[in-house]
């Protein structure tokens, strides 16, 4: 007959190899966690630099400012000055209309506006996006996040607090209203 001992050291033995199994298991699991978050990591990485590369605004929009007319800039917009879809934000100006824009940086401005009237305050961009009708997804509330702070850039917007935006006071108004 086996001793309470004995067995009670085969019980452990048994419960140390599980615990040992487990634990090679946790950190096969974990190493193939952090290869996968990695490997998301750069997907993210890569996704912006394309955004930032195939954005509309290469930076040029200061530059052609910079060398144009100066008499021109108090002209109101043509037809030459308005936007085309995937094309460059204007720096807002005096007398500059919503129109330059392309629809959807419009319809940005115009959720603003009908905030700004309503009394309501700024807005996030997963609040703009749910009130687009779009899925509050990352990429879509990435997507905004890049318009509302290339609007931002421009004069445009205001951003009061990280991640919330307004329209900026010039563009809303004197009273604050559009």
């Amino acid at each position: 007959m086996p001793s309470v001992v004995g067995l009670l050291e085969q019980h452990e033995l048994a419960a140390r190899r599980r615990v040992d199994e487990l634990r090679e298991e946790v950190d096969r699991v974990q190493a193939e966690l952090a290869a996968a978050e990695q490997e998301w990591q750069e997907w993210m990485i890569a996704r912006r630099r394309v955004d930032t590369v195939l954005a509309p605004d290469d930076g040029n929009t200061a530059e052609a400012e910079a060398t144009a007319d100066p008499q021109k800039a108090d002209a109101p917009p043509t037809a030459r000055d308005a936007a085309k879809p995937k094309t460059q934000v204007p720096v807002w100006r005096q007398g500059l209309a919503r129109s330059v824009l392309s629809a959807d940086y419009q319809r940005i401005l115009k959720a603003l506006a009908d905030r700004g009237r309503l009394g309501q305050g700024p807005l996030t961009c997963q609040e703009m996006a749910a009130a687009f009708g779009m899925d509050v997804v990352p990429a879509r509330v990435e997507a905004l996040r890049s318009k509302a702070k290339r609007l931002v850039a421009r004069g445009w917007l205001a951003e009061p607090a990280p991640g919330r935006f307004t329209l900026a006071r010039a563009v809303a108004g004197p009273d604050g209203r559009s």
